[in-house]
């Protein structure tokens, strides 16, 4: 087996962007990202961040959607630019509260889905007004104890 050569990071930073970090966890409610709930920034490298002016992190709280890996104290990239489809993880407003679902698609109806056997699905507009927000590009998990993000 061969390997696929990668090119090497730029170390100048031209290579990479700030993606900011947005302050209150992501199923906790928030009304819009405004600059005021704006947490810090991380630089990720710019192919990871392909739309950066769309795009925000959001540390996630609980275990909905751990069937997806993504894990309590999680940080999500969602990007706001994406149109949802059949099976993706995406950001839905739901009555205002801000919430992290798997989009499904059944025919014509939309469903949003915990990625946790013991919480079931819900037809969008079934429990208050919902919009798709974002669709999650990917996850960060951090491996070791940490403490709280740093600015």
């Amino acid at each position: 087996m061969s390997l696929i050569p990668v090119d090497p990071l730029r170390s100048d930073g031209i290579d990479a962007v700030l993606v900011p970090i947005l302050g209150q966890a992501l199923c906790a409610g928030f009304p819009s990202p405004a600059d005021d709930f704006l947490e810090g920034a991380l630089e990720l490298p710019r192919w990871l961040v392909p739309n950066p002016p769309a795009t925000f992190l959001w540390q996630i709280s609980g275990d909905s959607m751990r069937g997806a890996g993504i894990h309590d104290r999680d940080l999500a990239c969602v990007d706001r630019s994406l149109t949802a489809g059949h099976d993706d993880v995406v950001v839905a407003a739901i009555d205002g509260q801000m919430s992290c679902k798997r989009y499904l698609l059944d025919g014509k109806a939309a469903r949003l889905a915990f990625d946790n056997p013991d919480l079931p699905a819900f037809f969008l507009g079934e429990h208050g007004e919902a919009e798709i927000w974002g669709v999650v590009r990917f996850s960060i998990r951090w491996h070791v104890a940490r403490g709280g993000l740093r600015r």
